[in-house]
């Protein structure tokens, strides 16, 4: 299966200027949206707030994280600092989910004794917050398929739109109907959506830095692919991991035939070829052993094996950064 990176290119200052005018639109929204919220005494226009303040906390920490990824790799950090981004997609939904459990909280014991709310406050800062938030989805929407982070953003402002709009809707029937419990209804509802998407994102950033393999790459066709290399007679010890978001890692232990051992500087650049152009895989550190001196009961992934002989093999190490 291809590991598919296509995406439209922006160049780095341009995504750091659009960045930038999302978190300071973001930040002054924020800022009216919790005054107006306490003026109004709207639950459901502090829960938008605090839904647009994480939004900009996750924007101030993807702007860090683009600057700080673009250092190249040095001797405190030898894989680069691609990293960080991810880490901070992990505070981010983390953070929302907080979030989520306290605007659920707050809601219901307000169900239970809906205070006075003034709904045209609520209906215009509504109004301004929509205006905001679908701006920000403009501006990150064509950076989204590049980066976890931003897509992240980009998915979360459109969330933001829609609690916009429910937000409206509840102040307008506050003004015309006087129903109340409506304000925190909405807050319970934005703040089950707010979790929705934190735990259907999180496990992303989780499985990446817990050097899982990558989610588009299908493990076990790499493996056919590297055993059917001519002159391989087996392969195990392989681990596949993503040291950046669109950068694929793969090491294992190849066994090679023995009539083939003298080949082996081609069946090494046969391997690696078929890893490139099938899946996308550039970074592979290959460990070749001799069919008669291989390792016994070698497990197929991580680095066990249940009766290992100890004894010196005869191997040759590749590494390719």
């Amino acid at each position: 299966m291809p590991h598919d990176h296509g995406h439209a290119h922006i160049d780095p200052d341009s995504g750091d200027r659009r960045v930038s005018i999302a978190i300071w639109a973001n930040g002054l929204l924020t800022v009216a949206q919790i005054v107006g919220g306490i003026l109004s005494g709207s639950l459901a226009l502090i829960a938008d707030a605090l839904h647009n303040f994480s939004d900009m906390a996750s924007l101030v920490i993807a702007f860090a994280a683009r600057k700080i990824a673009r250092r190249p790799a040095d001797e405190r950090m030898t894989f680069g600092y691609g990293r960080v981004e991810i880490v901070a997609a992990l505070i981010n939904y983390t953070t929302l989910i907080l979030i989520g459990f306290y605007l659920i909280y707050e809601g219901g014991m307000r169900m239970i004794d809906p205070p006075e709310v003034q709904g045209w406050t609520v209906v215009i800062l509504g109004g301004v917050a929509l205006v905001v938030d679908t701006l920000t989805a403009l501006l990150t929407y064509s950076m989204q398929k590049g980066s976890v982070n931003i897509r992240a953003l980009f998915l979360h402002n459109l969330s933001d739109a829609l609690a916009s709009v429910a937000v409206i809707v509840g102040g307008s029937l506050i003004i015309l109907y006087d129903m109340r419990w409506v304000d925190p209804a909405i807050t319970i509802g934005i703040a089950l959506y707010i979790l929705y998407l934190a735990f259907t994102e999180i496990g992303g950033p989780i499985r990446t830095l817990m050097l899982g393999s990558p989610p588009d790459i299908d493990n076990e066709a790499v493996v056919e692919a590297m055993r059917n290399t001519e002159g391989v007679a087996e392969v195990h010890h392989v681990h596949l991991w993503q040291m950046q978001e669109h950068e694929a890692a793969l090491d294992c232990h190849i066994v090679v035939k023995a009539e083939a051992w003298p080949r082996i500087e081609e069946i090494k650049s046969a391997i690696k070829k078929r890893l490139k152009e099938e899946f996308d895989i550039n970074h592979s550190s290959l460990e070749f052993e001799h069919e008669e001196r291989a390792h016994d009961n070698a497990d197929l992934y991580g680095h066990g094996s249940s009766g290992e002989k100890e004894e010196t093999h005869d191997q040759e190490n590749i590494n390719q950064t």
